[in-house]
């Protein structure tokens, strides 16, 4: 006889992993889709809806052949490397690639292979797990997207998204999340604030200095197409990230309770702090809508490696001290080199690179050992759990949780930094694929790429313009 229930499985574990899934899936085809469709110029609003549609679908492909198995599966050491002229690193850098789509596969319980006995077993099966992983694998590229729109050619995108997947996110996630390296030594990633939000600041930036600038003219003015559709990308992000911390305990207990508390109270001070500044040290003196929104990615983006590491204080003091620093990184460092070369169109580097980082070494320094029950720990492949010797920040007694913080930190800067510029390379001189659109395609925009304008032009008469009350002609 068939049970649908397992001994192993929990409704409430599976149902919260497959609701937070959906919660942050929605960040990207909604939130994103319609944030960055706001902030663009018109003409090139169709451009980004593709993008993202397109890019959220082919991590998908990647991932459920060969990508997940390799940022979570069971990690090999090459030969040729060989762990002891190289001691751990790359016995925990990547996973063995493989598919997930078989029935075993989907329906049978959940695991990571090298995180096995240090922690508690999962109470879902492998397609709840893979599928959450899924979309924080998809929503990176697609928030680095925000640092080359309007002129990276389609057709680079489209290849440049797969192999960006496989080269550089499953190696971030190995290191951080599947038990490699890092993890193994202790760094705190809680839902991606050097996975997700750094890697895409520093591939956005070196993706954006070697696809090149926007066309002058949009340089020059670049005025967003609907505040109104911000608004509501904005909104789903926030609220869709109650899945993106509330999900990464990977139960529905007390400590995912606390991520989201923490996640909003966050947010909440970094939105405030940025209106403040900008009431109190913009050139402007006065609040401004787009000011507050990135205030509000910055707080969700700070938070996010520490959302179950820290105590609601803690939250509280990242929010604020996040968004003070990028603000004044968002006006000042465009100034100098080599920020002041580097068309980042929609400042990636700043919302997401900068605040990840401060997040993740804020993180270093806030993380209150009560407050998680499990953590993978460097002495042995035993659970650390809560009490004197859990996740302990600088401010509780530990002071090489910082210098891993930020060498966890500057890995994932370096590699990603570096496959962003190879894999372009590649397409580019080896593929023979235009980085960018040509001059003319630039200028015209959505209409030249794809045939599509967000509002096509209403037919004219010799009586006037066609109106829906009078076919005839009258408005």
């Amino acid at each position: 006889m068939y049970f649908p229930y397992p001994s192993w499985l929990n409704a409430g574990d599976n149902a919260w992993q497959l609701t937070a899934a959906t919660l942050v899936g929605l960040m990207s085809v909604i939130g994103i889709a319609a944030l960055y469709g706001g902030i663009v110029k018109k003409k090139w609003v169709v451009n980004t809806l593709l993008m993202t549609f397109s890019g959220f679908s082919a991590v998908l492909i990647v991932w459920i052949f060969w990508g997940y198995k390799m940022g979570f599966g069971a990690t090999y050491t090459p030969a040729h490397l060989g762990a002891h002229a190289l001691p751990n690193f790359f016995d925990g850098f990547l996973g063995v690639p493989g598919s997930i789509t078989g029935p075993g596969q989907e329906t049978g319980q959940a695991v990571i292979p090298n995180l096995a006995s240090a922690m508690p077993p999962f109470h879902f099966p492998t397609s709840t797990l893979v599928y959450f992983q899924f979309v924080f694998a998809a929503i990176t590229p697609l928030l680095f997207l925000g640092s080359v729109l309007g002129r990276m050619n389609f057709k680079a995108w489209m290849i440049f998204v797969p192999a960006w997947t496989t080269c550089a996110y499953t190696v971030n996630a190995a290191l951080l999340w599947g038990g490699g390296f890092w993890a193994q030594h202790g760094a705190l990633d809680y839902s991606g604030g050097y996975v997700i939000h750094l890697a895409a600041g520093a591939s956005g930036f070196v993706a954006a200095w070697i696809v090149g600038p926007r066309s002058m003219r949009d340089r020059q003015s670049f005025p967003p197409t609907n505040l109104l559709l911000v608004a509501v990308g904005a909104g789903m992000l926030w609220m869709g990230w109650n899945g993106f911390n509330g999900g990464d305990p990977y139960y529905a207990g007390t400590d995912a309770g606390a991520a989201v508390l923490n996640t909003n109270i966050a947010t909440a001070a970094a939105l405030l702090t940025w209106i403040a500044c900008d009431v109190f040290f913009s050139k402007a003196k006065k609040p401004t809508y787009l000011g507050a929104v990135n205030g509000m990615i910055v707080g969700l983006v700070a938070i996010t490696p520490a959302a179950g590491f820290v105590n609601g204080n803690g939250a509280l003091a990242i929010g604020i001290i996040a968004s003070f620093i990028v603000f004044f990184a968002w006006n000042y460092l465009p100034k100098i080199r080599p920020f002041s070369k580097v068309d980042d169109a929609l400042g990636v580097v700043y919302t997401h690179g900068i605040a990840g980082f401060t997040g993740g070494l804020l993180t270093g320094i806030f993380a209150d050992p009560h407050m998680n029950e499990y953590v993978f720990g460097k002495a042995n492949s035993s659970a650390l759990w809560r009490g004197a010797n859990g996740a302990a920040g600088l401010l509780y007694g530990n002071a090489d949780r910082l210098l891993v913080q930020f060498g966890a930190g500057l890995t994932v800067i370096i590699w990603d930094g570096l496959v962003t510029a190879a894999l372009l390379l590649i397409i580019k001189y080896v593929l023979r694929v235009p980085l960018r659109f040509s001059d003319a395609e630039l200028e015209e925009g959505d209409k030249a790429i794809h045939d599509e304008e967000v509002e096509p032009p209403q037919l004219a008469t010799r009586t006037g313009v066609i109106g829906i009350s009078d076919p005839l002609g009258g408005v």
